[in-house]
């Protein structure tokens, strides 16, 4: 899998992740707070399925 997500985009997906998957872990959110754990996995990996039907790549050339 090529990387084709930038530094910046991947501390913001993990943050959001994290962020949702914690709600979700107090009660705070409902169960749809466990869908955190797509832009934590993307962000850890540097890949978006998404991103390469779409043709975006953040990453440095």
């Amino acid at each position: 899998m090529k990387c084709n997500i930038g530094h910046t985009d991947r501390v913001l997906r993990m943050t959001v992740g994290v962020t949702l998957m914690g709600l979700a872990g107090f009660g705070i959110v409902g169960a749809w707070g466990w869908i955190g754990i797509i832009p934590l996995a993307t962000g850890m990996l540097g890949n978006c399925p998404a991103y390469n039907l779409l043709g975006i790549n953040t990453a440095k050339k």
